[in-house]
């Protein structure tokens, strides 16, 4: 037996989703497997589906529909018409720095009076801080226009006042209760903005900002909007999506000095760029810059026209994201060693270990901590908080991840007074204390943890699209997928089950047998399905077994030849679950049933079951679905088939959905 790695999350599927598929599939024109995908998603009118699969800068929406936007416009052109100069303030993470360089491009092509300014995210944290406030009042500063951040500026914004100096915001985080009085605030999230799309990047309302000065879309800074919205985890709906696929055209066919040197210094090939290369290719090398060293390394890469200039800046980011690399290794190490300590401790003690994780170290670099915090709860599946520690100030700067149920914000709202900063959303959050209050910090979030999720929340979960057969997975078809992409957050790569399939052969590949290879299905058709590290696998499954595995389609190109392939995420297979009866069995029991025409009740399941194999519970359930399809009727201790029944697919039969629901449901459970 090989259980599942994950709960299993089958989203739900009904007859009228069914109906909506065949209506998209035929309207657009794509294979059944696509429409129902298109529908799962929520785009179950053709008009819906067409404007996620081809929609263009046609449906962008208005900028100044954003609150505050056309405060904001007037009193830019206001600086520029004066040659007031203007100070970018934006943040040190990789979308601050996309949205930095897309107001330096759109403010030298406007030739206005301008410069930036980005923290220091270990000298000066994040946002506006007085000290540099008071620097751009001394170097002359009429404007400070924010990206990214300022939504929780309060002071800082009342002290540049102060000071003769006007703010715009330009940012997308939650705001607080108190918004600053700002010259213009710009956030789709505020509470009386009528934006219909609340999900932009900093750098997409940044772009908003563009589009509205600029009086179009600007679409030859694409590739920064797609690289920042990608990098912020931000869903790929609506505008964010469209935005990102002319951002990876770009990158593709019309790319960038800059772009150019990052790609060329980390291997990575523009021709065919995915989504998931600038997650996890260009990304992390922007990102390098912020966390251990200046920020305005990468904005200097993003900026310049020289290429001289681009390919030594993107070398160095890309020695600083293997320095990142090594940094937050050995302080994953250390807290590892932390947290099984703290394991070991409450084992000991007889209870159980805290339900957060929350953990601090002095000298840890507070510019990588997030990604330590998510590498941890990798391993752990529970929130995890790392802090490091500033050992003259005992104060401790920390950033959050979350799983899902456990909101970050609302829980660090919860601990307000514990806090001197803090901001962020559900998944992921940062926040500044104490060391002294880092104690009763954790068991207030353990105590919100205990309160809020429930024993499932516990248990990793994996979120499946559609339940598919092998039949289904030709290669027109996974070409036809790529139409959803870009995947990633909100928009994810589509997972598919393939339940009870029967497995034709297993090996292992690779440098000591790691991987996994399965060839699933029977007859003429067949699927090939690879998984890594899942090499231990193949000594527990035999050919002819039925298995059940999800996974992500591909196609294989090897020696001139492409294959339909399935990359696996998980495998279940259980020798000694019974099969849900499928068609073919449902037509041997009515074949003989028509044979009889007319028989005694009494007995009858006893003898169908002898002669079909299958169990008196299933005959029963077949002999009630029959029922209810009018090809048989029951009564008067007799059986009699009718001779020219309407013609009805089995799925018709509420019995029978309701069957087929619970057995999928039970083939779920963990």
């Amino acid at each position: 037996m090989i259980q599942r790695k994950t709960r299993w999350a089958v989203a739900p599927w009904s007859l009228t989703d069914e109906d909506k598929a065949k209506n998209l599939a035929a309207g657009l024109s794509v294979p059944p497997l696509v429409a129902r995908l298109l529908v799962q998603r929520g785009y179950d009118d053709v008009a819906a589906a067409e404007r996620f699969l081809r929609g263009g800068q046609e449906h962008f929406h208005d900028p100044y529909l954003l609150l505050g936007m056309k405060a904001a416009v007037d009193r830019i052109r206001l600086a520029g018409a004066r040659n007031e100069k203007i100070r970018i303030y934006g943040d040190y993470d990789a979308d601050g720095v996309s949205s930095t360089s897309l107001l330096v491009h759109l403010f030298r092509s406007l030739q206005y009076n301008f410069d930036y300014y980005i923290p220091h995210r270990a000298l000066e944290g994040y946002g506006l801080n007085n000290k540099a406030i008071e620097l751009a009042a001394a170097e002359g500063i009429g404007l400070i226009v924010t990206v990214d951040t300022g939504i929780s500026a309060v002071q800082e914004i009342e002290y540049a006042k102060q000071l003769g100096i006007d703010v715009v915001v330009t940012d997308h985080h939650e705001p607080p209760e108190q918004i600053p009085q700002a010259a213009a605030v710009v956030n789709p999230k505020q509470a009386d903005c009528g934006y219909p799309f609340k999900g932009l990047a900093g750098v997409g309302v940044a772009f908003k900002l563009a589009h509205a000065l600029l009086e179009r879309p600007p679409l030859e800074w694409a590739d920064i909007v797609c690289l920042g919205t990608i990098a912020d985890l931000m869903p790929l709906k609506d505008e964010n999506r469209i935005l990102v696929r002319y951002g990876l055209e770009r990158l593709r066919s019309h790319t960038s000095v800059g772009f150019r040197a990052l790609a060329e210094a980390g291997g990575i090939e523009l021709e065919g760029l995915t989504a998931t290369n600038v997650a996890f290719g260009m990304a992390p090398r922007v990102n390098a810059a912020g966390r251990l060293d200046h920020a305005k390394r990468a904005v200097e890469l993003l900026t310049t026209e020289d290429y001289d200039n681009a390919i030594l800046a993107a070398i160095g980011l890309d020695s600083l994201n293997k320095e990142r690399q090594r940094v937050v290794e050995s302080i994953v190490k250390e807290a590892e060693q932390q947290w099984q300590t703290k394991v070991t401790e409450a084992a000991e003690a007889g209870i159980d270990s805290p339900p957060v994780i929350v953990l601090a170290g002095e000298g840890w670099n507070v510019g990588v901590i997030g990604i330590v915090a998510s590498k941890l709860l990798e391993r752990n599946y529970k929130p995890v908080i790392i802090l490091g520690i500033d050992e003259q100030t005992g104060m401790c700067k920390g950033s959050a991840r979350s799983i899902e149920g456990f909101d970050l914000h609302a829980a660090l709202t919860a601990c307000d007074e514990l806090l001197d900063h803090y901001g962020g959303h559900q998944a992921a959050a940062g926040m500044s204390l104490h060391r002294d209050r880092l104690l009763e910090f954790e068991g207030r979030l353990g105590t919100l943890a205990s309160e809020w999720l429930s024993a499932d929340d516990w248990i990793p979960k994996t979120s499946v699209d559609l339940v598919c057969s092998v039949n289904e997975a030709t290669l027109e078809t996974i070409t036809e997928l790529a139409q959803l992409e870009p995947f990633g957050m909100g928009n994810p790569s589509p997972r598919l089950l393939f339940q009870r399939t029967e497995l034709a052969d297993r090996r292992t590949i690779g440098k000591e047998s790691k991987h996994l290879k399965l060839s699933l299905g029977g007859g003429r058709r067949m699927l090939d399905g690879i998984g890594f590290s899942m090499g231990m696998l193949a000594e527990k499954l035999k050919p002819g077994s039925k298995i059940d595995v999800i996974g992500e389609l591909s196609v294989n190109e090897w020696n001139g030849q492409r294959k339909p392939q399935l990359q696996l995420h998980d495998v279940h297979f259980d020798p000694a679950a019974a099969d849900f009866p499928d068609r073919e069995h449902f037509g041997k029991v009515y074949q003989r049933l028509k044979q009889l025409g007319q028989a005694p009740l009494e007995g009858l399941n006893a003898r169908l079951s002898q002669q079909s194999g299958l169990s008196l519970e299933t005959v029963e359930l077949m002999l009630d679905v029959f029922e209810e399809l009018q090809f048989i009727e029951r009564g008067n201790g007799q059986m009699i088939a009718a001779p020219s029944p309407q013609k009805q697919d089995l799925s018709a039969s509420a019995r029978y959905r309701e069957a087929k629901q619970q057995f999928e449901a039970s083939q779920l459970l963990v």
